[in-house]
């Protein structure tokens, strides 16, 4: 069996398969684990990111990871052939189900493909403290992911309300690129 881990790959090589079988391999721990080591991870790998990087680079390497991560969770966890309600409903419960977060729509424009949508409960950054900025990097490339896989277009995500800077929702703007 090849390591998957032993040389260094492009994103292109992600598998989903290589998540493995988490139900087997946990099976007295099971599949939840608390927010604190998720967190744990993530803003420790972004200090080290932005320590090598600065802070720009490390925040794109965020989205790009979100990116990445979104269209795979997309593709291998969503019908992606239904219409907007039921994708955005069928996602809605796939976001609450992990305790990802409380996805709400709040505007779309079936013109421009444009639109807003709010997380409530945020993994990454609800109950953070006030540090007056955005911080849901990694977020705003996972929604992009996942609205590209089901639409086929390229969007750009970025956040504007944020629990860091003071709201207790993060508020999501996602706008259409034009290739």
């Amino acid at each position: 069996m090849e390591n998957v881990f032993a040389a260094p790959k492009s994103h292109n090589t992600f598998a989903w398969e290589n998540l493995g079988n988490i139900k087997e391999g946990r099976g007295d721990l099971g599949e939840e684990m608390p927010v604190l080591v998720y967190r744990l991870m993530q803003f420790t790998m972004l200090d080290i990111l932005t320590e090598s990087y600065g802070s720009e680079k490390a925040n794109d390497l965020f989205r790009d990871a979100g990116f990445l991560a979104g269209t795979e969770f997309a593709k291998n966890t969503l019908d992606l052939n239904v219409d907007l309600n039921a994708f955005v409903a069928n996602l809605q419960k796939a976001l609450e189900d992990l305790k990802i977060g409380i996805l709400r729509m709040e505007a779309f424009d079936a013109e421009t493909g444009n639109l807003m949508l709010t997380v409530g409960q945020d993994l990454d950054c609800s109950g953070l403290p006030l540090t007056n900025e955005t911080v849901c990097n990694y977020d705003e490339g996972f929604i992009a992911g996942i609205l590209e896989a089901y639409t086929g277009k390229h969007y750009e995500v970025r956040e504007v309300d944020c629990w860091a800077n003071g709201d207790r929702t993060c508020r999501f703007r996602g706008t259409v690129l034009q290739d």
